[in-house]
């Protein structure tokens, strides 16, 4: 099989859903449809790329506008997941020790920092400024099925105390903040333009869950790490079931190309991630 050319294509694909859900969301170039304001021109620090970078030019998106993003957006993240564990197939690395009292995060958790431009604009307000894709998928949460805003009992005393108001549902036009969504948008668009470094962080992952753990200073140290409470971590990237985003099988929501990709993609992650034969 000629994994580059595999590669390649499903990149290609999941750049041109990346630039859709950038112009679905009005996030690029495109004049604010709430606040009427026209956005300010604003200069890309890392060079020029084949994917769109969306800008933060628009604070607020309708509820439905979101909505519509974020449930596209969800299968394009995992998609890009799986093609970078595709990426990182072969790839050999030498993890390297972690300095005392600088313990390393893991790589599913989002990585922020301040850009140079907006540092002293967006001083003491506590935002991240740039997000990294996570290279898990989100582990199934089951949660009850949350009550409906107008199920609400109310309980009067006739002539003493007035009924509670039953809040109104919410509306499809409600402005929702937009920032999260166009910093995971940005996410998507830098790994998609730099493949190998996220192929290295995932490398780099696996190369310490297959490293086995030596104590620093000898049977003290045992001792001690057997005292510690053991650390919960992940051994396996992807989640059970279906793919974050996926639609069910009996769906009857209408077909769309990122989910295509998706299935297509899982499959090549599920070939790299299976263990060698060694019979």
């Amino acid at each position: 099989m000629d994994w580059n050319a595999a590669i390649e294509h499903h990149r290609a694909a999941l750049t041109r859903i990346l630039a859709m859900l950038v112009a679905m969301a009005g996030l690029r170039n495109e004049q604010t449809a709430i606040t009427g304001q026209q956005p300010e021109p604003v200069q890309s620090a890392v060079g020029p790329t084949d994917c769109p970078s969306p800008i933060a030019d628009r604070p607020t998106l309708p509820r439905h506008l979101h909505r519509a993003v974020l449930r596209l957006l969800r299968p394009a993240e995992a998609a890009v997941r799986r093609l970078v564990i595709v990426v990182a197939r072969g790839l050999v690395v030498t993890p390297q020790a972690p300095r005392r009292g600088t313990p390393t995060p893991p790589p599913s958790r989002f990585a922020w920092s301040p850009s140079p431009a907006s540092q002293g604009r967006n001083l003491g307000r506590g935002r991240p400024q740039m997000l990294a894709l996570p290279l898990f998928d989100p582990l199934p949460r089951w949660r009850p099925r949350r009550p409906v805003a107008s199920g609400v009992p109310r309980i009067s005393v006739p002539g003493i105390a007035a009924p509670f108001p039953v809040p109104a549902p919410p509306s499809p036009l409600d402005p929702l903040d937009a920032t999260r969504l166009a910093l995971r948008l940005a996410a998507l668009a830098r790994t998609l333009d730099d493949l190998p470094v996220a192929a290295r962080r995932f490398a780099l992952w696996q190369a310490r869950i297959a490293a086995p753990a030596t104590p620093r200073n000898g049977g003290d140290a045992a001792g001690r790490q057997a005292k510690a409470p053991t650390r919960v971590r992940r051994i396996w990237p992807l989640r059970p079931g279906r793919p974050h985003g996926q639609r069910p099988a009996r769906s009857r929501e209408p077909d769309h190309p990122v989910h295509t990709v998706l299935d297509d993609v899982h499959g090549l992650a599920l070939w790299v991630l299976e263990p060698a034969d060694t019979s």
